[in-house]
């Protein structure tokens, strides 16, 4: 890994260009798969997102789509997040009011979130708690999942270091 593609993210370090080239091929061919418009303000918002490797707030998002030369309306914005919500490309987190790349694009998961109340970083992590599974509960009790919202918040390392 390069050092100058290195990033922390989640609270650890990755290889941010291969993260983001991942995830932006994945959904690709998940869009041709199930026939959906990735159109050229949908890819532009993901790839807004996967660049920042954080949360951002849709009127930040609508600052940096207008930098990039596309149409600034709060509409179109909204828009292309619903879709990337709707298909589980990018998640809503409810404490920022702020929209956050999904790191298992396209992928049916429940995730939750882990959020430092300091440095507003954001990790994704996958539920797994013993004792607590949605889809056996969701299966036994005959209740159909459409979202489910989980955010923890704390400080990570760095701001713990800090203090």
């Amino acid at each position: 890994m390069s050092n100058n593609k290195s990033v922390s993210i989640a609270f650890k370090r990755h290889d941010h260009e291969r993260c983001s080239d991942s995830a932006l091929k994945t959904v690709e061919d998940y869009c041709k798969r199930h026939n959906l418009q990735l159109t050229p303000t949908r890819r532009k918002v993901l790839e807004l997102l996967l660049e920042a490797h954080r949360a951002i707030g849709a009127y930040s998002l609508l600052d940096l789509l207008k930098e990039a030369g596309f149409r600034s309306q709060p509409t179109v914005a909204y828009r292309a997040l619903d879709f990337l919500v709707e298909h589980g490309f990018v998640h809503k987190i409810q404490r920022l009011n702020a929209f956050l790349a999904c790191t298992h694009p396209g992928t049916a998961h429940s995730p939750a979130f882990m959020i430092c109340r300091r440095c507003e970083t954001v990790a994704e992590t996958n539920l797994e708690v013993p004792g607590f599974n949605l889809s056996i509960d969701e299966r036994s009790l005959g209740f159909k999942i459409e979202q489910t919202v989980i955010e923890a918040q704390g400080l990570c390392h760095s701001c713990t270091e800090m203090t």
